[in-house]
């Protein structure tokens, strides 16, 4: 059976703080490690009320510290915000903290609005276009022997994974061509996920890192004892979702009974396909749907996401569905 992972954005609940949301994400961490995830990533966001990880190195480095055996990562880094060279030292530094277990996720996306990300960019002439340059800048601070007279320290030789993050085409052509793994954010924007999948997998180039092609998939999960509770916990992210794309981006807000029912017809169409890789009910229910997306889509690994608005029913669908990978994996 593949390996399932999680995806934490360290929601921060209406009426909590980013304090409590960052001691959520290590008990989520620590559980998932004895639940048998494979890894933990942490995503780069900014100005954004309801999401913590803007600082994601440094969570990184709270939630590895807390944490013995999974590996740890960003899911991704936003490379257009930063120096090549930051991240290496940054990188560099949580590899040799935690050796084996940092993982390093790179996406071209400012991770915010665009007036919050031309306020993000390191200087007047960065450039998301420049993304590529980037990343093989990035790549080589961190090998045996770099061709930059500049050195990171840490970061020369560190041995972290390097992978590729996207929602289209453009990522899929870079992570082919590099030769890297390829983590696709289907859990938000699946619309190019085949077409992106079979690109990769077609033009795959080997490389040092990698022999042949890794795909990760993002899916959504709400799982809970019931199919009807697991759909009232789900309406936390719809709410966040409809907030978000109508310009009112908020905390991560309660769920609310019957709230698809409240929605325009344009609200409805919009969720159903940002959240069409998803999995809402309870354990039979998760599992059938997990199945058939793993049989439709080839995955190499499944990163999972559960934003809902009480952490322990967070927990209770992590449960949940570690339990729907050991009986899947009994069935292979």
């Amino acid at each position: 059976m593949i390996p399932f992972s999680i995806l934490d954005l360290a929601p921060i609940a209406e009426g909590s703080n980013a304090s409590q949301s960052f001691k959520n994400t290590l008990d989520l961490a620590q559980h998932g490690e004895r639940w048998g995830y494979n890894r933990y990533w942490l995503a780069e966001h900014h100005g954004m009320p309801g999401i913590a990880s803007a600082a994601t190195a440094v969570v990184i480095a709270h939630v590895a510290a807390g944490t013995k055996t999974i590996r740890v990562g960003a899911g991704g880094v936003m490379l257009p915000n930063h120096s090549p060279l930051v991240i290496a030292e940054q990188f560099g530094t949580l590899e040799a903290l935690h050796p084996g277990r940092i993982d390093l996720g790179l996406g071209r996306a400012p991770g915010s609005d665009q007036t919050t990300a031309r306020a993000l960019r390191r200087d007047l002439q960065s450039d998301a276009e420049q993304f590529p340059q980037d990343v093989l800048e990035l790549i080589d601070y961190m090998s045996d022997e770099p061709r930059q007279r500049v050195l990171a320290v840490p970061g020369k030789g560190a041995k972290v994974p390097v992978w590729i993050l996207g929602s289209s085409l453009f990522g899929a052509q870079l992570a082919a061509h590099l030769g890297l793994p390829y983590a696709f954010a289907s859990h938000f924007a699946p619309q190019m996920m085949m077409q992106a999948v079979a690109y990769y997998r077609e033009h795959f180039k080997p490389s040092k890192q990698l022999a042949k092609p890794y795909v990760m998939l993002g899916f959504n999960v709400f799982a809970a004892d019931t199919d009807a509770e697991a759909h009232l916990r789900a309406t936390s992210m719809q709410q966040a979702f409809v907030n978000l794309r109508t310009g009112r981006p908020s905390r991560l807000q309660p769920p609310v009974p019957g709230y698809l029912e409240q929605l325009g017809p344009q609200e409805r169409a919009m969720l159903d396909s940002v959240l069409s890789c998803t999995a809402i009910g309870a354990p039979d229910t998760v599992k059938a749907k997990m199945a058939a997306f793993i049989a439709e889509t080839g995955a190499d690994e499944l990163m999972i996401t559960s934003q809902i608005f009480e952490h322990q029913h967070r927990l209770r669908s992590y449960e949940i569905t570690a339990q729907v990978h050991a009986e899947l994996a009994q069935q292979r």
